[in-house]
């Protein structure tokens, strides 16, 4: 099995270019030799930097600010993304691309905060890549947007592994997830240049030290921002909006 997007070596991947569906396609023996495995990633990884580099010029050329949010399932990273959107509405002009393995429910909620949304559906895959990215980006105006939001699937391993053409990852982390998370999944937090401590209004009621969670993030990536949010109280969330007002404004 790959170890990068869990498919197996002769596989491949077929995307869909109405919908961006993520099919794989099984041929062959299914146990071939560890040489065939680390040449099929690494010519996996090598189309997808192309397409990742087609992204990043039409974002560029575009003046749109691209982020890629990462967590594991359950962080409140939909939740994180439905306030920012609604209390910068008016403000910054976003839109999302919604990455699940099945069903639209988050992009109905990300649609009811007002923004246009993208859905789509990996089926067995277990992360986003550049070429489905560039496919879902195609349905927008580009031109009318501050602020592309990229909600990967719930996932700490292999998105870390996939440049979308983005800015930036953003890492979100709860407080209910246990603070050595990062050193748990290094490649991850030392990808991401921001995490987002959330659900920190529930802190009384876990055992959880921030200050470790923080040294740990910082062991594994110095120069990591870290904002301490939360998606439902609003505590902390001002701080991570200004950081996205500053940077989404540069972007035209």
């Amino acid at each position: 099995m790959c170890t990068t997007c869990g498919c197996g070596p002769d596989e491949h991947h077929d995307h869909d270019h109405g919908e961006g569906h993520h099919h794989h396609h099984h041929e062959g023996d299914p146990r071939p030799h560890v040489g065939t495995k680390i040449a099929v990633e690494t010519d996996l990884l090598a189309k997808n930097r192309r397409f990742a580099e087609g992204n990043r010029q039409l974002f560029a050329d575009q003046g749109v600010f691209v982020l890629n949010l990462v967590s594991s399932p359950g962080s409140g990273k939909t939740t994180i993304l439905e306030r920012t959107l609604r209390d910068l509405a008016g403000e910054i002009r976003s839109a999302v691309i919604e990455g699940d393995q099945q069903t639209d429910n988050d992009a109905r909620r990300i649609a009811a905060a007002g923004v246009p949304v993208r859905q789509i559906n990996t089926g067995a895959g277990c992360h986003l890549d550049a070429h489905m990215v560039g496919h879902a980006a195609d349905h927008f105006d580009l031109d009318s947007l501050d602020l592309l939001f990229i909600e990967n699937v719930g996932n700490l391993v292999c998105p870390a592994s996939f440049d979308l053409g983005e800015h930036h990852k953003v890492v979100v982390l709860s407080v209910t997830e246990g603070e050595d998370k990062p050193l748990k999944y290094p490649q991850m937090f030392h990808a991401a240049d921001v995490m987002l401590l959330n659900k920190v209004d529930l802190l009384p009621h876990v055992d959880f030290d921030v200050a470790k969670c923080r040294e740990m993030a910082r062991r594994v990536n110095p120069a990591i921002t870290i904002f301490e949010v939360s998606s439902r109280s609003g505590e902390g969330m001002e701080a991570w909006y200004g950081w996205l007002r500053e940077r989404a404004g540069k972007s035209r």
